[in-house]
């Protein structure tokens, strides 16, 4: 996604219009999930524990481990 793109999903989640804020943090949530996911995935390969990895995202070690152990990084 480029640096515009982001910029606009930003501009539009502080839209006075609800629908278009609403649609537009639904989509930078799905984004920073996505990103989240592929780091978590680096730090599991990267040999980070669970815990490491919750420290870093200021979750509980469970909370972590239970989102993204099964999207396969165990």
């Amino acid at each position: 996604m480029s640096r515009e793109s982001l910029t606009a999903l930003a501009a539009a989640a502080g839209a006075p219009d609800p629908e278009t804020g609403l649609a537009a943090v639904a989509a930078l949530r799905r984004l920073l999930d996505e990103v989240e996911t592929a780091h978590v995935a680096a730090a599991r390969t990267a040999g980070w524990s669970w815990e490491a990895i919750a420290a870093a995202l200021g979750v509980r070690r469970q909370t972590a481990h239970r989102k993204h152990a099964s999207r396969g990084h165990s």
